[in-house]
This record gives structure tokens, sequence and C-alpha cells, in this order.
């Protein structure tokens, strides 16, 4: 392990995300852990070309989940569901889904059907209704069960394009808790990639942003947690890992990241150590 030199965080950038993966591969192989201990921010770098590997240590103090793709996989119901809406109105599905994952069902909308003569906020409302009363086929997502259950109360979080109506169904059809930090679609002005949602969230847990951990599945999600001075985890539930490359690193899912504890004065801190089965 070495000393964070300035501007490390910016080498993470030259690594391509299957880099990313490969390095979670050697960690199980028996090369060093990537951990969360108090006092370190940096990004993981490794210096693939010259044969030799560096961990740098990361530390959080809470970790801020979204949902959809990260702790519930609910893929086969969002597309089911914008794939009638766009035969409804003549429109592209594959268009429409490839903008929607990770969005909120308003800011889909406003980019995709502007042009029609309908009323926006009723037909988000509309769709929104539909998901909540449709959990055909929705399923947790590996590692999200045991993760949770192992996290304080007041370490985590969910940061959600969903209403809080559909976020809590979810999450109660398959028997994950509902966290006491949710914020949802209805909450903020912005959706993502805007930081509003991840701002607000440190700030009910009583945090700044960057001691706080986000994983996510989406692009715009990777893009609003680092908008919002955040690290971020990609995991590739709904899209390929060349896409997530903006992410800090890439893992399968939630069944790859161990959680630890230890003490920062007289308050757990999250600490996670990262391996790849």
């Amino acid at each position: 392990m070495v000393d964070q030199e300035p501007g490390a965080n910016q080498n993470m950038k030259q690594f391509t995300s299957i880099e990313k993966i490969n390095i979670g591969i050697l960690m199980a192989a028996g090369f060093p852990s990537f951990c969360f201990l108090p006092q370190h921010y940096a990004r993981m770098r490794v210096a693939i070309n010259e044969g030799s590997f560096v961990m740098q240590e990361i530390s959080c103090q809470a970790i801020v989940f979204d949902l959809d793709g990260v702790l519930v996989d609910s893929t086969v119901i969002v597309e089911r569901h914008w794939r009638m809406w766009a035969a409804q109105h003549g429109l592209d599905s594959e268009f429409i889904l490839a903008y929607a994952h990770g969005r909120r069902t308003i800011d889909t909308l406003r980019t995709v059907a502007s042009h029609l003569n309908l009323d926006l906020e009723q037909e988000a409302a509309l769709l929104e209704k539909r998901e909540v009363e449709d959990t055909a086929g929705l399923i947790t997502v590996p590692g999200a069960v045991e993760l949770l259950l192992a996290l304080p109360g007041y370490s985590w979080a969910i940061v959600t394009s969903g209403s809080r109506m559909l976020a809590t169904t979810r999450l109660q059809a398959v028997g994950l808790p509902i966290p006491q930090t949710l914020v949802t679609a209805e909450e903020v002005y912005l959706g993502k990639p805007h930081p509003e949602g991840y701002l607000k969230a440190a700030t009910l847990l009583g945090l700044e942003p960057q001691n706080c951990l986000v994983i996510e599945d989406a692009p715009a999600g990777i893009q609003a947690a680092h908008a919002a001075g955040s690290r971020v985890i990609g995991v590739t539930t709904t899209f390929p890992v060349a896409e997530l490359d903006e992410a800090d690193f890439v893992v399968p899912s939630l069944a790859s990241l161990h959680l630890a504890f230890t003490e920062n004065g007289t308050t757990p801190t999250p600490l996670l150590t990262l391996s790849m089965f």
C-alpha cells in the first residue's frame, strides 16, 4: 500500500472497467484487499504494465444505495411497462429503455414524449401506478439482504428515481428493510444525473457527501454521485461493464462486498473489504 499522492483521484480514469473487475479477481487470489479505513480517501490504482499492484484505501461513514438494479432487480417490470406505453404511443421502446434506466419517469417522458400532446405529469403518475401494482418478476440482487441487515440504520440510505410508494412497495415485496433515510423522485426538484438526491441524502445522514460511498448500476446515477462528491461502486446488474467506466470501480453484484467495522472514536464506521468470486 502507498500513501495517496496529490491528484491520485484522477488516476483511476486510465483504467478500463475490465481492469477494475480484474483487480477484484486478483484480490481473491491473495493480493491485498481493497478496504475502507478511516482518514484515507483515494481511488484504487493498479500498475498493470509494470506487473505490480498497488491498492489504496478508502473510508466511508455511510453507504448510499440506488434501489432498482442495486438492491432489487425490477428490470422485467420496468421494461414491460415502458414497452406497453411505447407501443400505445407509437414510439421506439428500445430508445426509451436505453434512456430510462436510472432516471425519473417524468424526466424520461420529457425527453422522449415532449412532442406529443400529452399531460406528461399525468402519464408519469399512471406509469408509476402500474409499476406499483406489478411485482411479477421482482427479485433481490444477490448479496443485498446480507449487506443491509449488517448495516446499522444510521449508516445507510437509498436514493431512487422512483416514487416513495414504488420504493417501499418493492422493498416490502422482497423482504428488504426500509431505510431511515430514503430520498425519492418526488422529494427532489432535479433527478439523476443531477446530484440533488445524493446531496440531500448526505444532509439527512448528517454527513459530507465525500464521506458517503454510493453504489449504483446506471451511468446517470454514477454521474449524479460523482457530481455530489461521493465515491462510486458500479454493479453490472443492468448495464455492461463498458458503460459503467465512470465508476471508481466495478463489481458484478453486492455479493462481492464484505462488510467489517472499526471504531472511529465512539462511533462504529463501516469498513468494506471487497473481494471477487
